[in-house]
């Protein structure tokens, strides 16, 4: 008879070490109180103490199960344990939410929605994704990230600002759903300061391989300065 395949275990969450420690301790227990707790009420065994503290000095991290259960012995939600969500399933965990209750709300086959947190592509359409965003209410570079269209908006961005900016405001308005009026002055505002920094290198090192070495940096970090420049105009 064939044997049904074991199922991958999921990797571990970004845990936030810091976190745990400060909620332990407002809450005036010891590691030794939260070690008990995990043992008794969520049938853990193997939590001591001294892997309580272990954790909350960033030596080793929870696994799932464990971090489920850390979260309610300190009475908090998991997503206060895990820090900055990156992927689609870290961002659902955060928010507590359970992968039927997003599947549904989506419109998606669950088996669907598990494929996309799985793969790290996401291929709903506008209005699913729209509800994915207000389900787990994911900021716009979050959402941009965990649907899998970061690296095609980091190569848009790089041609924009080396190139004419104008050609990609409608490739980059299928990765981004911003406003035209928000996109234009920033992609025009990143062109400038590219040719900024190309003129200035150009001037002072005549054309050497270091003189590259700013506009290169600039290329490399050009997503999160677009991000930047799209929250001082939406702020």
């Amino acid at each position: 008879m064939r044997q049904p395949s074991a199922q991958p275990t999921p990797p571990a969450l970004p845990f936030n070490a810091p976190a745990a420690r400060r909620l332990r301790a407002a809450l005036g227990m010891g590691p030794e109180h939260v070690a008990y707790g995990m043992r008794v009420s969520y049938g853990l065994p193997y939590v001591t103490a001294d892997l309580v503290i272990a954790w909350e000095r960033g030596t080793v991290s929870p696994g799932n199960p464990e971090l489920t259960a850390l979260a309610g012995v300190l009475w908090c939600s998991p997503g206060e344990l895990i820090s900055r969500p990156r992927t689609l399933r870290e961002h659902r965990i955060a928010r507590s939410v359970a992968p039927e209750d997003v599947a549904h709300a989506v419109g998606m086959d669950l088996r669907a929605y598990l494929r996309a947190e799985e793969s790290g592509v996401w291929r709903g359409n506008e209005r699913q994704s729209a509800e994915l965003a207000r389900i787990l209410r994911l900021a716009l570079p979050d959402f941009v990230a965990v649907t899998g269209r970061e690296a095609k908006l980091a190569e848009l961005l790089r041609s924009a600002v080396t190139t004419r900016w104008q050609a990609y405001v409608r490739p980059l308005l299928k990765v981004v759903p911003l406003d035209r009026d928000v996109l234009e002055p920033v992609l025009q505002e990143l062109h400038q300061d590219y040719q900024g920094h190309m003129a200035a290198t150009l001037s002072w090192g005549g054309g050497s391989r270091s003189a590259s070495e700013p506009g290169q940096r600039f290329l490399d970090a050009v997503v999160e300065a677009f991000w930047r420049s799209v929250t001082d105009r939406t702020a």
